[in-house]
Order: structure tokens, then C-alpha cells, then sequence
């Protein structure tokens, strides 16, 4: 009997659905035809390739019910939320359908007469991509999408617990005509796939979102055949409200960024620095409007905050809490609990602390979870100094009005991603992507297709 994955509601602990593991023969039959796939669909002429990817996101839209209803339940996240990040999903597939026209080389003026200088841009080969479980839909077809659209063949290994969303991505490729072999699935376990696709001759560029441990380990794996790498890892997003901040708006924005798919996201606040002399008025504005929260199943339409994913992560969450508290921090509202590991269903209620400082693991690590730690400082410049003192550089916010402050704070963070009066910046049509150690490359917009394509220079002389 082979070896199964065992797929359950985070909400509940059911099980959801059981998938089989791919074995090393399999995956390595589908690299294969990946790669002879590939000469047939670089080949495909981009007018074509658009068209196709269009209907792929039609149909995905057209089955959008369907489902969010299964992302809900194999994540945990409230069905709102699926339901828009089909949408979010779809967004990309539309703006590579486009791209996929937008492939231009140039023509250089040559140093002489007798020669021309022509510049063309090419698909770089099979693509393998492993994305993770808190945007099983969106962070595939972020990957999958300029691909297609640059003319590579790709495969996919979805995260152990969310494999649902992308089997049925990838049926619907299917459907809309895009040929089985350019766009594959393959369920398995990350380390294990991981290897087999760093070492695979076949496989000539590895797209990543997940862990910094982890992709390095994939890009120190890489680097014997030389293959491309894409990485989008942690973060740690500082979020900083001036003194002449709009105080209602910054909460708003800030309940925005934190509690989408219940703090487990790479980008969501996760240190929260504010002005000295309107701490305690935005403290007591977040902590009233966040106690409002409704924690429950994700099915539930009244659902604002679902479940941790897993015991492991709930445990990290649990570990930041109390040390914490043993260190200072007040909490201001949560830091209550609904768990069962026997079941195996984890909730955290949304949670405020205020007094928190640097020495506290949730200061120095992710959190990946609905807490939300409040510290002080009395200078924009002190406040950034901070928000930089971390490895990680992938999303950072500010709220002010002064637009002097705004340009400084815009400058001097060290983040890929920036927010002025903004908590929720991202879009098919902007490149997203860290710096540090949060990341190699883009995704999105006009630079997300630069990754899967290569550069060929041709010298035409003897004219």
C-alpha cells in the first residue's frame, strides 16, 4: 500500500481527504516530461500561450465556490478569505496572460558598419516550484503563471497540508487546453521532493516561498548544476504609527495586515512600533476593535479568525506568549486558547501586549500567529534603527501625514515591500519580493516574468 498524506481540517482535526505520495519514480518520470515538454511549449507562440492561460483562469473562476470551500477546509483559513484569494490567484494568471505578449528583445547599435547586435529573450527550461500552506492558491499561481507565460514547462510539490487546492489548480490547467506534461503536480514531503528536484538535470530553475533555513539548504542544492533560484522567505515586518498618524486608519490598517489567515503570513505585522505619546490612545483604539474579532470554523461566513495550522505552530506561538509575559509584557486582550492535540485543532484568540521589548523571542523571531506586541520609541529615526535590526527584510509599514517623515521612512527601511498608509500593499502587478534574508527575486508585475527567461546576444558580422 503506498504511503498516504493525511489531509485535515485544521478547525476540527477531521480528515479531510487522503492523497497518495508520489514515489521517487514517479516524480522523476514527471521531470522527464517536463523537460521533453518543454521543446513543444517554448515553441507555442505567445499569442497562444496568453490565450490559454486566460482560459485557465476562467475556469478557475468559474469552479470559485468549489474551491474556496476546499481551501477553507484544508487550511483553516475563514471562507471570505478563500473566496478572495481565488480571486488574488486569478489576478496573476490575467497579468502573465498579458506579459506573455510583452517578451521583447532590442536592437544594439554596433561599434561598426559591418556588424548588427540583436539581443532575444528565452524561456529558461523546466521550472519546479514548492510553495507553502497559507496561500496554497495564490503562491502557485504566482509561480506557475510567468512561466507558462515565459514559455517554460513547470512542476509543483504543494506543502504536506494543503495539496488539495493545487491538484484541482492543475486539473483545470488541463482543462483549459495547457498540455499535461508543461504543468504537473507532485505530492510529497519537502525535503525529500526538495532533493530530487535540486538534483535533477532536468530541472533548470527552482522557485521557492517558505523559510530562510530552507531555502538556503535548497540554494546551497542548487549550485551544483548552476540552476536559477527564486526565493521568497521569512519575515519579520515592522510597522511603524507616527505621532501625526491618522490613529482610526492606522487601526484599521493594522487589523488589515495582522489577522489575515490568522497571522500566518509572511508579510503581516509582526512588531509594532508607536509613537510615545499616542501609544496609549492607539493601544486602547486596537485592543477594542480586536477583541471584536469572532475566532471560530472557518466554514462559518461569521468567521474572522480561524485556526493555527498545525500543534508545531501553535506551540511556537505559545512559547512567544509566555516568555513574554514572563518578561513584562501586559496583555491588553486574548492570550486565550482553544486546543485540543488529541483532535488535533488549535485556535489562539486574537491577542494585544503592550511593554513589549527586545528581548523577547516575538521581538527577535516571526510569530506567525494573531499577536500583535506593542513597543514606544520617541524618533522616527530610533524607530527605524529597530525595524532594521533584523536579518529579515520582506514587508515593513508606516503610517503618517508628513510627508517629509514618509520619504525618510520610505528610504532608510531596509525592506523589499514598503506600506505608507497602506497594510495591505500586494498585487499581481507589483513586484514582490525581500531583501536580506528574506529572499532572492521578484514576483509580480513587469520584473516577476525577468526570472524565467534568459538573455542570448547575437553578433551579426561580415555585412
Amino acid at each position: 500500500m503506498p504511503e498516504t498524506l493525511r489531509v485535515t481540517n485544521p478547525a476540527t482535526g477531521e480528515l479531510v481527504d487522503e492523497i497518495r505520495i508520489n514515489t521517487r519514480e514517479e516524480i522523476f518520470e514527471r521531470l522527464s516530461k517536463g523537460h521533453s515538454a518543454f521543446k513543444q511549449w517554448s515553441k507555442v507562440n505567445a499569442h497562444e500561450r496568453s490565450r490559454l492561460l486566460k482560459k485557465w483562469s476562467d475556469r478557475i473562476q468559474e469552479n470559485k465556490t468549489d474551491i474556496a470551500r476546499v481551501m477553507t477546509l484544508e487550511s483553516g483559513k475563514p471562507i471570505k478569505e478563500s473566496l478572495g484569494e481565488v480571486d488574488y490567484a486569478t489576478s496573476y494568471i490575467e497579468w502573465y496572460a498579458e506579459e506573455a505578449k510583452r517578451i521583447y528583445g532590442r536592437t544594439i547599435p554596433a561599434n561598426t558598419e559591418s556588424k548588427r547586435i540583436i539581443v532575444t529573450l528565452q524561456p529558461v527550461g523546466l521550472v519546479a516550484a514548492i510553495t507553502p500552506w497559507n496561500f496554497s492558491a495564490a503562491m502557485m499561481t504566482r509561480k506557475a503563471a510567468p512561466a507558462l507565460a515565459a514559455g517554460c514547462t513547470f512542476v509543483v510539490k504543494p506543502a504536506e497540508e494543503t495539496p488539495l487546492t493545487t491538484i484541482k489548480f492543475i486539473e483545470l490547467a488541463h482543462e483549459a487546453g495547457i498540455p499535461e506534461d508543461a504543468v504537473q503536480c507532485v505530492n510529497g514531503y519537502g525535503n525529500e521532493v526538495g532533493k530530487l528536484f535540486t538534483d535533477s538535470e532536468y530541472v533548470r530553475k527552482i522557485t521557492f516561498t517558505g523559510s530562510t533555513p530552507v531555502g538556503k539548504h535548497l540554494i546551497k542544492n542548487s549550485a551544483d548544476t548552476l540552476k536559477h533560484v527564486s526565493m521568497e522567505l521569512g519575515g519579520h515586518a515592522p510597522l511603524i504609527i507616527a505621532e501625526d498618524a491618522d490613529l482610526g486608519f492606522a487601526v484599521a490598517q493594522t487589523m488589515a495586515s495582522k489577522f489575515r489567515n490568522a497571522g500566518q503570513t509572511c508579510i503581516c505585522a509582526n512588531r509594532v512600533f508607536v509613537h510615545e505619546n499616542i501609544a496609549e490612545e492607539f493601544s486602547d483604539k486596537l485592543t477594542k476593535e480586536v477583541s471584536k474579532l469572532t475566532v471560530g470554523n472557518g466554514i462559518e461566513e461569521q468567521t474572522q479568525v480561524g485556526p493555527v495550522i498545525n500543534e508545531k505552530g501553535y506551540d511556537k506561538v505559545i512559547s512567544q506568549l509566555e516568555d513574554a509575559t514572563e518578561k513584562g509584557a501586559k496583555v491588553l486582550c486574548g492570550n486565550q486558547f482553544n486546543a485540543n492535540r488529541e483532535a488535533g485543532y488549535f485556535y489562539i484568540h486574537p491577542t494585544v501586549l503592550k511593554n513589549v521589548n527586545e528581548n523577547m523571542k516575538m521581538m527577535q523571531e516571526e510569530t506567525f500567529g494573531p499577536v500583535v506586541p506593542i513597543t514606544t520609541f520617541e524618533s522616527v529615526e530610533e524607530a527605524v534603527k529597530i525595524a532594521n535590526a533584523t536579518p529579515f527584510g520582506l514587508a515593513a509599514y508606516f503610517f503618517t501625514n508628513d510627508y517629509r517623515k514618509g520619504t525618510f521612512l520610505h528610504e532608510n527601511l531596509n525592506f523589499g515591500i514598503v506600506g505608507w498608509n497602506d497594510g495591505a500593499p500586494s498585487a499581481a502587478h507589483a513586484p514582490f519580493g525581500g531583501m536580506k534574508e528574506s529572499g532572492l527575486g521578484r514576483e509580480g508585475g513587469i520584473e516577476g516574468i525577468e526570472p524565467y527567461l534568459e538573455t542570448k546576444y547575437l553578433s551579426v558580422g561580415g555585412l
